[in-house]
């Protein structure tokens, strides 16, 4: 769906819209689907994760809840870094490592990076958990279908890195109802923990 259509089917349903969170939106999934579409084309395995995972689930339960997000994460596997470079190169993108992380730039500005993070791994030493085994869920975001980290592996990752965007993120998705008892008791104690400081905390 593009933006205009978008525009065009909730004027016909006289319904209220934030204009600059739709139209951030549109740009975040468009650029989303430059290389998610070439990935699952070429039987490359991801999944969404970050700050727009956190959106697009908090988005399909609860929208006032929904906050916008920067970037676009996709976590893949160290093995298949090679191919989703080659495949990402002959769509447009170009790969960067800087400030030990891997990206995909578009174009020439960073706002349109596509940053890479791996499954089984740390992206920083002190995370608490390594990054989880993919196992992606479809989701539907603005006419668009992306491969998406399931609520409870999203909630684990997010308590492991632990910064203040994170924290903002846990606080989020429990706004929303998804942080259900059954996930609470899969976190480890030290996870569950820190879930309650953020809770005590908002």
């Amino acid at each position: 769906m593009q933006f205009s259509e978008f525009l065009e089917q909730t004027a016909a349903r006289k319904e209220a819209v934030n204009l600059v969170f739709e139209e951030r939106l549109f740009s975040l999934v468009g650029m989303l689907q430059k290389i998610a579409e070439p990935l699952a084309t070429a039987n490359i395995p991801y999944e969404v994760v970050g700050g727009l995972a956190v959106l697009i689930h908090v988005e399909e339960a609860d929208p006032a809840q929904s906050m916008l997000t920067r970037d676009i994460d996709i976590l893949i596997r160290r093995a298949d870094l090679e191919r989703v470079v080659a495949v990402a190169e002959s769509h447009g993108f170009r790969f960067r490592h800087a400030a030990g992380l891997d990206m995909l730039l578009y174009g020439d500005k960073a706002v349109n990076a596509v940053h890479l993070l791996f499954s089984g791994e740390k992206v920083r030493p002190i995370q608490a958990t390594p990054n989880p085994a993919l196992a992606p869920e479809q989701k539907a975001l603005k006419g668009e279908t992306v491969w998406v980290i399931k609520v409870a592996e999203l909630v684990v990752m997010k308590l492991s890195a632990n910064r203040d965007k994170d924290r903002v993120h846990i606080r989020a998705l429990d706004a929303a109802g998804l942080i259900t008892p059954e996930i609470e008791r899969g976190l480890p104690e030290s996870l569950r923990a820190r879930l309650q400081q953020v809770r005590e905390t908002e």
